[in-house]
């Protein structure tokens, strides 16, 4: 087969390493990919956001398979026109993906088919916004209603720091993304994520993840992208795993069926896990980032496979192996980041880190320069995965990864997996 993966950043370099490894991969492309996965496949340069060209390369180099990376692209309805042209896409349609494009969307599908989540409201003004605020008292959460580079929720443990972020968010801090708020009750538990393959009608559990994403050690400062993740998370039992296909992955799936837009691809659900139960935070709409990059490490079975059968509605005769092995990634990030992340800088070491035992690395924000040197050009730039028996082995072999690369103008946390290896030790 020959596969266009779509996307640029850690993500898709975790996915185009597990997609070239597959018997059924004759040809992958990356477009527009990174230094990482040009070691993967082949690199090619076409503006993703022009739906024509994509599928014009597509016809030209008989794609059999296109993968979508990023949610923009989703969001935008890439999958609808491709598939509209013939070519098999692994993706939820437009309509669909309005479950991450739309965090209200979301919330109202969760209050018709009672899926478990937080309570809120809806805004598109600041003063009923502060209203409500000022009713339901803080802490509580702000989130933008659009897409924002998951940088558009605000916890707000004072009344102060809430208005100020829907001050932000309605004074275009966030562009259109923030034109609506949603405002949710500030729920209590650990944060767990959750990723089934869906095929418009069932549903095939994968794993769990945990990932950081305030910037700094001990959960503080801002939120980012993400600043590391690993997997399996352990507060994830198999019953709780259970609850959450029952409660919240199949209603969904229901729902949207119901609604007239089936959900095909991967549902990444962010989950508070509660005194109550595990309660939906919000859905993403293809593989996280970082969390993939430590999901597709344990995935001992062929990767494409799976991916067809959720494009062709046969998940309900699939299964998947995994590796019982922990991974974790720690992300190494620009100087700046998430504000304003300094590009440029060069980075030494790659190699060194990668020659280490049981250690993957995935570059994320990061270029070549016609001499060949590794520069910075985002805010999250590389990803060190470790792997081990638990996840204190694999933090340990994911930092000694950090610890090889040379590069100044970079920074990380260095708590990744703290509550995990808390459990691991208590016994």
């Amino acid at each position: 087969m020959n596969i266009l993966l779509i996307g640029s950043g850690g993500r898709e370099h975790a996915l185009a390493w597990a997609i070239s490894g597959s018997p059924l991969c004759d040809r992958l492309f990356i477009a527009p990919g990174n230094p990482g996965t040009a070691q993967c496949g082949e690199n090619v340069v076409i503006d993703i956001a022009d739906h024509p060209a994509v599928i014009a390369f597509c016809k030209l180099q008989k794609i059999d398979l296109v993968v979508v990376g990023p949610e923009g692209p989703l969001v935008e309805g890439i999958a609808d026109d491709l598939t509209a042209a013939g070519i098999k896409t692994f993706g939820p349609s437009k309509a669909a993906a309005q479950l991450e494009g739309s965090k209200g969307f979301t919330k109202e599908l969760c209050a018709e088919f009672d899926i478990p989540t937080a309570g809120f409201g809806r805004f598109t003004n600041a003063a009923a916004a502060k209203a409500y605020v000022a009713e339901q008292g803080a802490p509580i959460v702000i989130k933008a209603d659009g897409l924002a580079a998951g940088k558009g929720v605000v916890m707000a443990e004072t009344l102060e720091e809430a208005n100020a972020a829907i001050d932000m968010m309605f004074g275009g801090g966030l562009g259109a993304a923030g034109a609506e708020v949603v405002i949710e009750e500030w729920m209590i538990g650990e944060e767990a994520s959750f990723f089934a393959l869906c095929d418009g009608t069932h549903a095939l559990a994968l794993a769990s993840a945990q990932d950081h994403k305030r910037l700094s050690d001990g959960d503080i400062g801002p939120n980012t992208g993400g600043m590391g993740a690993y997997s399996p998370a352990p507060v994830m039992t198999p019953a709780l795993e259970a609850r959450v296909m029952e409660e919240i992955i199949r209603p969904t799936l229901a729902g949207m069926a119901k609604r007239g837009t089936p959900f095909k691809g991967v549902l990444f659900a962010g989950l508070m896990i509660t005194a109550q139960g595990p309660k939906l935070i919000e859905y993403n709409v293809r593989f996280g980032d970082p969390e993939c990059e430590v999901l597709m490490p344990r995935l001992k079975s062929d990767i494409v496979p799976a991916l067809l059968a959720a494009c062709d509605g046969v998940l309900d005769s699939f299964d998947l192996r995994w590796s019982d092995e922990a991974a974790l990634t720690v992300v190494l990030a620009a100087r700046g980041y998430p504000a304003k992340p300094e590009a440029g800088s060069v980075i030494r070491g790659i190699d060194r880190a990668q020659a280490l035992d049981d250690v993957l690395v995935f570059h994320a924000g990061t270029k070549q320069d016609a001499a060949g040197s590794v520069l910075a050009s985002g805010g999250r730039v590389l990803n060190l995965v470790g792997l081990g028996k638990t996840v204190a082995e694999a933090q340990a072999r994911a930092y000694a990864a950090v610890d090889a690369i040379d590069w100044p103008e970079g920074f990380c946390r260095r708590d990744i997996g703290w509550q995990a290896v808390k459990r691991e030790r208590e016994g």
